[in-house]
């Protein structure tokens, strides 16, 4: 079994043979946990700027709440709606490879630089995007990444329209006064 950290540094790396590992590896639950509550408080860390303290609560809670429902639906859309012949998986399987695939959201800790946040959060969100892509892939026994890349599209449009969703009934996070 590989070291936690040669883990992140593979899923980063987009290695297929490390989701494969993973997928497989039902021990890996808590890593792939671990994976995603570092990259939500990197997330929330690297909000402070724009909202302070509350803006790293905000942050890392809607970044763990968006990781949720989007690999919630990720799983209803892949295995329920459009699984090629093969799809073969349970929630966990699913679950263990997407957590590995926020690994890229770690640099996110970077948008705490004055000045970096939007870049460092675009660059984590294209990497992560595409590291679930790969997880998606190899998770549902895709053949096609298209198919991957769409059911990962269709997941996070959900998930960001939930999170609208949310932002417009209870409003953003305020820096204080």
């Amino acid at each position: 079994m590989s070291s936690f950290k040669d883990r992140i540094i593979r899923a980063a790396k987009l290695d297929v043979k490390l989701y494969e590992e993973v997928e497989a590896d039902k021990g890996a639950m808590v890593q792939a946990m671990v994976i995603v509550v570092l990259a939500s408080v990197a997330g929330g860390l690297g909000s402070l700027g724009k909202g302070g303290v509350s803006g790293l609560i905000w942050g890392t809670a809607i970044a763990m709440i968006s990781w949720y429902v989007w690999a919630y639906v990720t799983y209803i859309v892949g295995t329920k709606i459009l699984p090629e012949p093969q799809t073969r998986a349970d929630y966990g399987e699913l679950l263990r490879t997407i957590g590995f695939s926020s690994s890229p959201g770690l640099i996110r800790i970077l948008g705490i630089i004055p000045g970096l946040a939007w870049i460092v959060f675009l660059i984590a969100g294209i990497w992560m995007l595409v590291a679930m892509v790969v997880a998606v892939r190899q998770a549902l026994d895709y053949k096609s990444t298209f198919r991957a890349v769409g059911v990962c599209l269709i997941g996070w449009l959900i998930q960001a329209l939930i999170i609208a969703l949310f932002f417009s009934i209870f409003g953003g996070f305020e820096k204080p006064a």
